[in-house]
C-alpha cells in the first residue's frame, strides 16, 4: 500500500492527535512517506485510547499473543471479514482493539500467465488529497527477549467488488466516514453491527491502473511506483527513480518479493 499523507494531516482528517508511544515500542518511529509499504513496515494508524483518538505507528502484521518473536506477525497482515470474530489471532482485537489504516492507495496483482503477475495501483477516484480508510485491528505483545511492548496491526479484507474483481478476488474493507466513530469505539461490542461494516466498497470509488513491476521488490520506493504503465512495458531503472539516499534501510526479516497483499 502507499502512505504518503503526513500524520498531522491524517490527524486533521480523522479528528485525532499525533502521539509518540515510547513506553511501548521504544523511540517512536519517525514518519517517512512510502509508496511501497510492505509487511513488517511501520504503519500509520488511527485508534481510540481511553484518553482520546490518536495517530500511532505500529508494525504491519499483528503479532498473536502466543508468538515467540516478532517474525510471526508477518503471517497475520490480513484478517478475513468472514472469520475475524472467531479467529484465535484476531477475535480479541476485533472485540476491543479496532483501528483505521489510512492509505493513499494500494496495489494488487493480476495473474496474466503461468508465471507473470501484473501489478495494479488502486486509489481514490477524483479526490485530490483523499485517503482510504481501511478497517484494521491492533494489538500489543510483550517481547520475551527484550521485555519491550510491541504494537502491531492488521488490515481486514473482504470479497472484491465488481471493479476490483477484474484484478483480484479480495480487497481491503474501506470504511465510509459515517462508520469511523463506531468502528473505533472500543466500547462498541455489538458483533452483528461490527460485522455488518465488513462489506465490499461500492463500485466506482477507485481508480485502477497497471503499474511497473518495480513495485514487486520492497527495496524500491518512490512516487514513480504509482505511475500508470505506458505501452505495457516497465520503465528502465535509473537514479531518478531510486529511493532517496537518506531513507532508512528496509527491514530484513522478510523476503524482498511482493505479491498479493490483501487476501
Amino acid at each position: 500500500m502507499t502512505q504518503q499523507t503526513p500524520p498531522d494531516e491524517v490527524a486533521r482528517i480523522f479528528d485525532a492527535e499525533v502521539r509518540g508511544d515510547p513506553g511501548r515500542d521504544g523511540d517512536a518511529d519517525v514518519f517517512q512517506p512510502s509508496w511501497n509499504v510492505a509487511p513488517t513496515d511501520p504503519l500509520t494508524v488511527v485508534l481510540q485510547r481511553e484518553d482520546g483518538r490518536t495517530i500511532e505507528r505500529p508494525r504491519w502484521g499483528l503479532i498473536p499473543s502466543w508468538a515467540k518473536s516478532t517474525r510471526e506477525g508477518a503471517r497475520f497482515i490480513n484478517a478475513r471479514a468472514e472469520t475475524v470474530a472467531t479467529s484465535p489471532a484476531f477475535r480479541v482485537a476485533f472485540t476491543r482493539r479496532r483501528c483505521i489504516v489510512p492509505s493513499d492507495g494500494f496495489y494488487e496483482w493480476q495473474q496474466t500467465g503461468t508465471k507473470r503477475k501484473q501489478p495494479f495501483f488502486l486509489g481514490p477516484v477524483g479526490q485530490p488529497g483523499a485517503v482510504l480508510a481501511m478497517a484494521g485491528l491492533w494489538s500489543v505483545w510483550k517481547d520475551p527477549a527484550t521485555g519491550l511492548w510491541v504494537t502491531s496491526a492488521a488490515v481486514i479484507t473482504t470479497d472484491a467488488n465488481d471493479d476490483v474483481s477484474l484484478v483480484h478476488d479480495r480487497m481491503p474493507v474501506l470504511l465510509p466516514r459515517e462508520s469511523w466513530a463506531t468502528w473505533l469505539d472500543p466500547d462498541e461490542r455489538d458483533q452483528d453491527l461490527l460485522r455488518s461494516m465488513l462489506t465490499p466498497a461500492p463500485d466506482g470509488i477507485l481508480d485502477i491502473h497497471a503499474v511497473s513491476t518495480r513495485v514487486n521488490d520492497v527495496r524500491n520506493d518512490g512516487p514513480d511506483l504509482m505511475a500508470p504503465l505506458d505501452a505495457g512495458a516497465d520503465p528502465p531503472v535509473d537514479s531518478a527513480s531510486a529511493p532517496p539516499a537518506a531513507r532508512p534501510a528496509r527491514p530484513t526479516d522478510r523476503d524482498t518479493g511482493q505479491g498479493t497483499l490483501f487476501d
